[in-house]
């Protein structure tokens, strides 16, 4: 399986300003979302960890926001793992507009904690899912 993933997010108008543009903070979400989908095509749900006592939580988020895109927008999200550690997983986003021009870059350090909220060495399992 490949380490990167792509998604796609059209852009509706609850997710745009009242000029049309994508609201800065809607990246986070289009963002959590590619993760999450890039979890699960590995056998990896967030609801599963969460039962068995595991989560992760962003200890770091950062973003270059290149061009903006609009209402009626379709972007593609490629998400991918650049590093990774026993404890923390660090992914890597670009997200373009249908035209190929790059919209924004990403990275998101997420930690493992237990539910104690504190730093916990992962699962052997999500560890061997991951790659």
């Amino acid at each position: 399986m490949t380490n990167i993933n792509h998604t796609r997010q059209k852009i509706y108008y609850h997710h745009t300003d009242s000029g049309g543009v994508v609201y800065y903070a809607n990246y986070l979400k289009f963002l959590e979302e590619a993760r999450t989908e890039f979890l699960e095509k590995r056998g990896i749900f967030i609801k599963d960890l969460i039962s068995h006592g595991v989560q992760f939580v962003v200890s770091r988020q950062e973003i270059d926001y290149k061009s903006p895109s609009f209402y009626g927008d379709i972007l593609q999200i490629e998400t991918r793992i650049s590093k990774f550690t026993r404890v923390k997983i660090e992914f890597e986003y670009e997200i373009k507009n249908q035209k190929g021009a790059i919209v924004c870059i990403a990275r998101t350090i997420m930690a493992c904690v237990d539910m104690q909220l504190k730093p916990s060495v992962m699962p052997k399992d999500i560890h061997e899912k991951l790659f």
